[in-house]
């Protein structure tokens, strides 16, 4: 909602500098800023010129690539069907007498399709330690490999207390097998193994971790300036995917941790805010909501929101242990296409299975 607000701000303010210079030159372009469209949507981009004005070019860029040169003052139609969601910025380029005039104006895409809506069925439940304040979760090889967060003193404003560590745990049990803590002025949050080393974000440090996956030990650090804060983090066997609170996933290489991309996520009625973790199941990227009981299921090449998991009655809020706090944690066993789900602090984890309703 809060990048809904922003860009209707910004949308405003950009419309209002274009109503100035439109008022100066007589010259105006037209959808009008802000308009939304949804994938397979044509955008007809149209000048509107003063009586007896005519260009001697006019040439078209989406996003500063160039998408067409027109001679006269005839519409340009633009495909979406494989443009990126989110905001995009039009401007023509407007050449007549020598001299050249841009006028900008910018759309959001939206995915064409509502997501499908599913729920789901607990197959088995297992004990989770609620020391653990989850902001990270990944299953290989028989173990689970967990991040908890907090700050050992935590700063203003920061109610999680009690250091980070990462952990490695017996899905049966839910016994703590290896622990490394972190250091104390970090809050630990998304992890994914990557070979034979454990990727660990922090929350506010802009640091990342590098471990040994058998021993825990920590090997490096890495400055980590991507996006506003480290939260969730999942890995594709090729690429790492990375959030940081917005409706924003980048890529990161999987050896530098270096940016290579990013998508916008989206769903048929806007932004979708506050990923948290992350987890990459069978090509396609599944997410925690911050403060919801829904899972998403992300387009990775779009951003585009394909199906909304319903999670509202897993563990109900009257039945949960007293210190339990929001759901979080996706892990996935891909030998047997078991998928785990828990939350911070929760007393249980949960195999389920995700059905459409």
């Amino acid at each position: 909602m809060k990048y809904k607000i922003h860009l209707i701000v910004a949308a405003a303010i950009v419309s209002f500098a274009f109503s100035c210079t439109q008022k100066d030159n007589n010259i105006s372009i037209s959808p009008e800023a802000g308009t939304t469209y949804k994938t397979g949507d044509p955008v007809t981009i149209k000048i509107h010129y003063p009586s007896g004005v005519n260009p001697d070019s006019v040439v078209y860029l989406l996003d500063s690539v160039k998408v067409g040169l027109k001679k006269d003052s005839t519409e340009l139609s633009l495909k979406t069907d494989s443009m990126p969601l989110g905001p995009r910025i039009i401007k023509a380029k407007v050449y007549m007498g020598g001299k050249s005039q841009d006028i900008s104006t910018n759309i959001v895409l939206l995915p064409a399709k509502a997501p499908e809506q599913y729920t789901f069925k607990i197959e088995k439940v297992f004990p989770h330690d609620t020391s653990c304040f989850t902001e990270g979760l990944v299953y290989q090889d028989g173990f689970l490999y967990e991040s908890c967060g907090g700050y050992l003193n935590p700063p203003p404003n920061e109610e999680v207390t009690g250091q980070s560590s990462l952990r490695k745990v017996d899905l049966i049990t839910g016994k703590v097998l290896q622990k490394t803590m972190v250091d104390p002025k970090s809050f630990a949050e998304g992890i994914s193994i990557v070979g034979d080393k454990i990727i660990q974000l922090t929350y506010h440090e802009k640091i990342g971790y590098v471990y040994d996956k058998s021993t825990l030990k920590l090997l490096s650090k890495f400055t980590d300036s991507i996006g506003v804060e480290g939260w969730g983090m999942c890995f594709d066997g090729k690429k790492l995917y990375k959030d940081d609170k917005t409706n924003r996933i980048y890529f990161l290489d999987k050896d530098n941790y270096h940016q290579k991309g990013y998508i916008d996520v989206y769903d048929d009625q806007g932004a979708i805010n506050e990923i948290n973790e992350l987890e990459y199941i069978d090509g396609k990227i599944y997410a925690n909501v911050w403060k919801t009981d829904n899972i998403i299921v992300i387009d990775p090449k779009t951003g585009a929101v394909l199906q909304k998991i319903d999670l509202t009655n897993l563990y109900l809020q009257s039945k949960r242990n007293l210190n339990a706090d929001v759901l979080n944690g996706i892990a996935y066993d891909a030998a047997t296409k078991r998928i785990f789900v828990t939350g911070k602090k929760w007393d249980k984890l949960f195999q389920v299975k995700f059905v459409k309703k």
